[in-house]
């Protein structure tokens, strides 16, 4: 089954580590598609590595295999991206690490930094996390399952979304998650 796989989140919450994690559990990631990554095997070109994700994305689907996008969900095009796939007849599945707030990815990604990994823009990365409930909203409904974990100290599964209602999962509620279901409730 050809599959779409979404690993989504702010800045800093994680992404990257956790398509490691997917790595070790799942032989069906297909082509993973890191912007970041690109960008910097591109010297750090953002518009270049930008650019060489959409054209990867592109040639998956022109080959109708499955991809993995590594992805904050800020903008159109990864709902532009599920829509199409959707028709298609991908499965799409996401996965959404979380925190509860913008001084966390901003810590962590200050820690990457000094690591020698790459930064994001303070501006960038309030204007996703303001933005994150809105960008989930639009994707979800294109989801044939979606998995949601909370990344204050590893990765806890922390609800599912399955015929159109997000339930939680054990007794451990992040503030960011109380937020979502506020925001998804009609």
């Amino acid at each position: 089954m050809k599959t779409y796989t979404i690993i989504g989140g702010v800045n800093g919450v994680g992404k990257s580590s956790f398509t490691g994690v997917l790595k070790e559990r799942t032989t069906d990631l297909g082509v993973i598609i890191d912007v970041d990554k690109i960008t910097a095997e591109l010297g750090g070109n953002l518009l270049a590595g930008g650019k060489a994700a959409l054209t990867l994305i592109r040639d998956c689907i022109d080959r109708n295999v499955s991809f993995t996008q590594e992805t904050t969900l800020s903008g159109y095009k990864t709902e532009t991206t599920a829509k199409e796939v959707k028709e298609l007849g991908y499965h799409i599945r996401m996965f959404y690490v979380g925190l509860d707030t913008l001084s966390e990815s901003l810590v962590r990604i200050d820690n990457r930094v000094k690591r020698g990994g790459h930064n994001i823009p303070k501006d960038d990365v309030q204007r996703r996390f303001s933005g994150r409930w809105e960008a989930v909203a639009k994707v979800l409904p294109y989801c044939d399952e979606a998995e949601f974990y909370d990344n204050d100290n590893g990765f806890v599964k922390v609800a599912e979304y399955c015929n159109g209602e997000l339930r939680t999962i054990g007794n451990h509620v992040p503030n960011w998650l109380s937020e979502l279901q506020n925001y998804l409730k009609p």
